[in-house]
């Protein structure tokens, strides 16, 4: 039994959950109110003793097992948690081996050698009076004298040794401030100087809030680099730390949403503006491992980007830069194609937002904080940011800027993962276009045309249809599996798509319209656990799902390809998928339908006319399916 095993066997998760929730029994399940939203009139907080797991089916629509409930609780990464729940259990983790407790106690006196900087570069910005310029810098930017001291901000003297000098005398070596980054060599000589001289300071702290290093701006115009970061070392990786992030953790847990911005100042000011879930690459090429620390406490990212960086001129060059290029790059650039397969790979929802031109994020704030809300609300995501970006001023009634808009946004539409996305951008790419979408799937290349000697001598492909029957099978199952999977997570939304169905003019959702017979069951099941008021519906379904579900149960419980989506958003999907489900459905019908009204055409059938009526209703049906797919979906 491993460590973590052992640990979750011996603390009961109802009595852990317990302290910080009043559950009550409901079957074989524990019931209350989520801590984690405010919700005091359905308790749609389950926990389940005999998987040791929790789900909230409300606006959180998260869960997890007790590592993840004290991580949300307490804003804690794995590690905290892991050794808060091995104490509590007794389980000893494993001790360091000698050589890794020696690194930590370097790393240690590193990190309290840049605690001491910080108090350094503080006490020359606000007590030194050639700190004077860099502290009336900050103050007409618009910060506040509380929010330089949240930060730590600092200003480094314009002087050669005076940190070397500082450190020396408190007994630092050298050696101390060259792995700490204060420090730099002379090149070709002995001696060494200070690696930040007449520069605003900023501290970089990783998540947990310990000191990693510093981000240094320039106030002198003629200085070289404006920006300057601590070296790279074991303490200091600025592809796999975000400014700010030790002070959003919480605020981007609680929100569900993670803000990057360019700049230090942008996340300064709106942290001071109320926007507390903003973080900074430090000007670097958005990384990986920078998404994978968001991704630990929100799937919902936002790309807030200036006119510049987001416009034209860089989204072309985004979209033809490699990535191992883009490694090295010493500016945030807009890398659509690589910030779309990194979304892939960690199954997050990443969006794109424009500032407006000639400002900063930090500006606009600080003008009209409802503005910034707003811009945040706007954001859209990539494939859809791009396609807009590059239509924006064109003459979309040339052909020559159709093909070129198509020839640049589809390989990104390809990239996409899922193909429920594609389908979707395809088509809105179609519409701003104005053409039809076929034209796209094609790419304008028509199929080879068979000679009709070849078209004689050549035997029918029967093959050709059953490999359409299949295909469309496959994609009524999914959309099928889809929809049961979101009712699942959170069974009242039934309530609003028949709702949304009813408002389009059509039908009520019914288990028996799916395909597959363990669909209808569940379906069924689903429905009766809204009309009974035993028990919570989601614990109902846990408690009366018979065995031959319990395998598709599990299959649908699985996580989402792009993560644990909010209350709102799961409805939208619900009801565009449903929208997606008869709309595949129609069409498949009504092929059939014109089929056997051409055959009865052909053999003066007597049931013509009653084909023709229901052909019509298909026909009238399928206009609604599309009208309502090609509207916004309001939840309502």
């Amino acid at each position: 039994m491993s460590t973590i095993d052992e640990i979750k066997a011996r603390i009961d998760i109802v009595e852990l959950i317990g302290e910080t929730v009043k559950l009550r029994r409901s079957g074989r399940s524990y019931t209350g109110f989520c801590p984690f939203h405010e919700n005091k009139r359905t308790p749609a907080f389950a926990v389940f003793p005999d998987s040791g797991t929790w789900r909230c089916f409300g606006q959180c629509n998260e869960g997890g097992d007790i590592f993840k409930f004290l991580m949300k609780k307490e804003g804690w990464d794995f590690q905290q948690a892991l050794q808060y729940l091995a104490r509590r259990a007794g389980v000893p983790l494993e001790a360091p081996t000698p050589q890794k407790q020696a690194e930590d106690e370097e790393l240690e006196r590193l990190r309290t050698l840049l605690e001491e900087a910080v108090i350094f570069y503080r006490h020359h910005l606000l007590n030194n009076p050639a700190g004077k310029p860099a502290l009336d810098y900050l103050l007409k930017r618009g910060l506040k004298l509380e929010t330089i001291e949240q930060f730590g901000l600092g200003y480094a003297p314009d002087a050669w040794e005076a940190a070397v000098s500082h450190f020396t005398a408190r007994g630092y070596s050298t050696a101390d401030l060259l792995n700490a980054g204060l420090a730099s060599q002379r090149e070709g000589m002995s001696g060494f100087y200070d690696r930040f001289r007449n520069r605003i300071l900023f501290p970089i702290r990783d998540p947990q809030g310990h000191m990693a290093g510093f981000g240094a701006r320039i106030l002198d115009p003629n200085d070289q680099p404006k920006f300057l970061n601590s070296p790279q070392s074991r303490l200091f990786d600025k592809g796999r730390l975000l400014y700010g992030l030790d002070l959003a953790r919480k605020t981007i847990r609680t929100q569900d949403q993670a803000v990057i911005v360019e700049g230090y100042l942008d996340v300064v000011i709106l942290h001071q503006c109320g926007f507390t879930n903003t973080v900074s690459p430090m000007g670097t090429a958005l990384t990986e491992d920078q998404l994978r620390l968001l991704k630990r406490l929100t799937r919902r990212i936002v790309l807030a980007l200036d006119a510049d960086a987001a416009g034209e001129k860089a989204t072309l060059r985004g979209l033809e830069v490699a990535r191992q290029a883009m490694d090295h790059s010493t500016e945030l650039v807009f890398d659509a194609r690589g910030l779309l397969r990194q979304e892939g790979r960690l199954q997050a929802d990443l969006r794109v937002t424009t500032i407006p031109a000639g400002m900063d994020p930090d500006e606009v704030a600080l003008r009209n904080p409802e503005e910034w809300t707003a811009i945040l609300a706007a954001a859209r995501p990539i494939v859809t940011h791009v396609m807009e970006t590059l239509a924006a001023g064109r003459d979309l009634e040339d052909p020559k800027v159709k093909s070129d808009i198509a020839a640049r946004v589809l390989p990104l539409i390809e990239d996409v993962p899922n193909p429920v996305e594609r389908e979707a951008y395809r088509q809105r790419l179609a519409r701003l276009l104005r053409i039809d979408e076929r034209a796209l799937i094609g790419m304008g290349k028509p199929l080879p045309q068979p000679s009709r000697r070849t078209a004689r001598s050549t035997p029918p492909q029967t093959t050709a249809v059953p490999v359409l029957v299949q295909t469309t099978q496959n994609l009524v199952r999914s959309l099928e599996m889809h929809i049961l999977r979101l009712l699942l997570r959170q069974p009242d939304a039934l309530y609003l798509l028949d709702r949304a169905l009813q408002k389009a003019g059509l039908s009520r959702f019914m288990p028996e319209e799916l395909l597959e017979s363990s669909h209808q069951m569940l379906g069924r099941l689903i429905v009766t656990a809204l009309e009974q008021d035993e028990a919570e519906p989601p614990a109902f379904i846990l408690a009366n799902t018979p065995p031959v579900l319990e395998g598709l149960l599990q299959q649908l419980w699985a996580p989402l390809p792009k993560g644990e989506p909010t209350s709102e958003r799961l409805v939208e999907d619900l009801i565009r998928s449903m929208f997606r489900l008869r709309l595949t459905r129609v069409k498949e019908e009504l092929a059939e339908l014109t089929q056997l009204q051409k055959d009865l055409q052909e053999s003066g059938g007597e049931q013509l006319e009653s084909y023709r009526e229901l052909v019509q209703q298909y026909t009238e049906t399928l206009k609604r399916l599309n009208t309502a797919l090609g509207q916004p979906i309001v939840v309502d």
